[in-house]
């Protein structure tokens, strides 16, 4: 997984309560079990006509907001399904940090195992984030200092240490239990004497 240090560049602004996961990666796209070419279609019914053509005024199909890794959202993002083909999709795209008053909490936690940071502020931070974000203002994020940076902005977020450190050295749950191989060998020998009948068959 990608590390997550920090984070420069134009927000996409998208003010908008309650999208779900299905907004985020409608269900026909959920067949694959890969983790790329979601991006095209993140965001599908928004972003394309009834004939599969872009709509020109969706916030990420126009410049400079098309190569946007940071998303600032309504209240309740991710809500729905807990499909992580949404993350995936998002991820794919280019985005790398979502901001939003609040998340469902699985689609919060897929975003951690996937290398993308939510950002929860207040409903005031938004409104300033948002505008800051719609007069194409550069966003700094810098997750070792926990800080938001934008103009004369700057916010101080909260994260769970253990979450902080995942993303900071690109470790999902494999990554993480492979960190302890050691251990798992020692341990394994450890059982081959206590209980050598578990591996008559290894």
């Amino acid at each position: 997984m990608d590390k997550f240090i920090s984070l420069q560049g134009i927000a996409a602004p998208l003010p908008i309560v309650n999208i779900d996961t299905d907004m985020i990666i409608p269900k026909q796209f959920l067949k694959t079990i890969k983790r790329t070419g979601l991006g095209v279609s993140l965001f599908y019914e928004m972003r394309y006509d009834n004939d599969g053509k872009l709509i020109n005024d969706f916030v990420l199909n126009t410049s400079p907001y098309d190569q946007s890794k940071i998303l600032i959202a309504g209240d309740n993002f991710g809500c729905g399904s807990s499909r992580e083909h949404a993350p995936w999709s998002l991820k794919d795209f280019g985005i790398r940090c979502i901001i939003s008053t609040s998340f469902a909490d699985i689609f919060y936690n897929n975003c951690f195992q996937n290398g993308i940071l939510p950002i929860v502020v207040s409903a005031k931070q938004l409104d300033e984030l948002m505008a800051a974000a719609s007069n194409q203002q550069e966003f700094q994020i810098d997750l070792p200092d926990q800080k938001i940076t934008v103009g004369d902005i700057s916010i101080n977020f909260d994260i769970e240490e253990h979450r902080k450190d995942r993303l900071l050295q690109g470790l999902d749950d494999i990554g993480i239990t492979l960190g302890y191989q050691e251990d798992i060998a020692v341990y394994e020998e450890e059982q081959k004497i206590k209980k050598p009948w578990l591996f008559q068959n290894k």
